[in-house]
């Protein structure tokens, strides 16, 4: 079951409200795992999107539907009215943009070369520019420099240009890659836990980054574990459990409603996502336990019809002569009546009579 709230702030005076966002039953599966069901979100321009949920619900799964590193098996996803194609390098071309939940750097190029690597679908420099290095190509070349430049400032990193990125410190090399996100002049920039391992300070300037990006007119949608971050932040907060959307509204609506809390601390509620698939699954491991027992039980019946076919064989002493038609009661096979019946004994057998052999071979 999902709620959802509407929270859409009008629209100030001469500006209209664009959908930049628009993801319709996006459902992903994984032969007979389903990690994201059915999953409906919308991100307006200047707005700021939080998405949250427990470990495993299919926050990252759904990023990666949006940016065209998955296919959906189900729904669609459209930018400003257009239906996305599944290539992710198309998808940053189209305007979309993210970062990653491990930092994903060139450790080894500067940090102002990083960013230039952002520059690459805004350019239109190919190959022969490239080789002949004419007016063009240094024009052009200059232009992604300059503005590698600014977003470096903006970030606060230009006087860091020419470091590796590697000896950043760890706060500042999250910075490093939203700004690379940014040098694609996206209109939507997905980030995916960007203030994950982040002390207090460094979570602080974050905010402020991502408050600064969407007064550029940028939307975020923004993936996040830390609740007072992703409740200060956001205009609206959608929470996903078990890959289904369970509600989406202010984030005064999503932080009171019980589920939310319940799913959080891990106590079952009533209609949680999963709860059909659970039933099924349940059902299924009843029904192999019950054929297991049927064929157990139809086992031990075959033995047990075999070993009364022949009773007494399995207690016949070794040597014993074969018996005939008749069966044989214990007491024929352990007790022998008749002297001139041959019989092997084991030495130390206490059935056995007492004799002149057996004197002999005691002594």
């Amino acid at each position: 079951m999902t709620t959802t709230t509407d929270t859409t702030a009008p629209a100030p005076t001469g500006k209209a409200v664009e959908t930049v966002l628009d993801a319709r039953g996006v459902t992903m599966r994984f032969g007979g795992l389903t990690a994201v069901r059915d999953v409906d979100l919308t991100v307006n321009s200047g707005e700021i999107v939080g998405l949250i949920g427990p470990n495993g619900a299919g926050k990252t799964t759904f990023f990666n539907c949006l940016t065209g590193l998955y296919i959906p098996t189900e729904g669609e996803v459209r930018y400003k009215g257009t239906v996305l194609p599944p290539k992710s390098f198309k998808v940053t071309a189209a305007g979309i943009a993210r970062t990653f939940q491990n930092i994903r750097l060139f450790s080894n190029m500067t940090v102002l070369e990083n960013v230039l690597v952002g520059r690459h679908t805004r350019t239109k420099e190919g190959l022969w520019s490239a080789l002949l290095r004419g007016p063009g190509f240094h024009k052009a070349e200059a232009a992604s420099r300059a503005r590698a430049m600014e977003l470096l400032e903006f970030v606060g990193l230009a006087n860091k240009a020419e470091h590796l990125s590697r000896n950043l410190p760890y706060g500042e090399q999250r910075k490093l890659e939203i700004a690379r996100a940014l040098a694609s002049e996206p209109g939507l920039l997905l980030l995916d836990e960007p203030t994950a391992g982040m002390n207090p300070q460094e979570t602080r300037a974050a905010e402020e980054l991502i408050f600064a990006i969407r007064d550029q007119g940028i939307a975020v949608l923004v993936i996040e574990h830390d609740m007072r971050f992703i409740f200060n932040l956001c205009d609206r907060v959608a929470c996903l459990v078990q890959g289904q959307k369970l509600i989406e509204g202010t984030a005064s609506v999503v932080q009171s409603d019980e589920r939310v809390i319940a799913a959080y601390l891990g106590e079952p509620f009533e209609a949680a996502p999963g709860d059909e698939e659970a039933a099924e699954v349940a059902a299924a491991e009843k029904r192999a336990a019950e054929a297991a027992t049927e064929e157990t039980g139809g086992t031990k019946e075959a033995a047990g019809t075999g070993a009364t076919a022949a009773p007494g064989t399995a207690e016949a002493p070794s040597g014993a002569a074969p018996a005939d038609d008749t069966p044989a009661t214990p007491a024929d096979t352990t007790t022998p009546d008749d002297d001139t019946t041959p019989k092997a004994t084991a030495p130390g057998d206490d059935t056995t009579p007492s004799s002149g052999p057996r004197k002999e071979n005691d002594a």
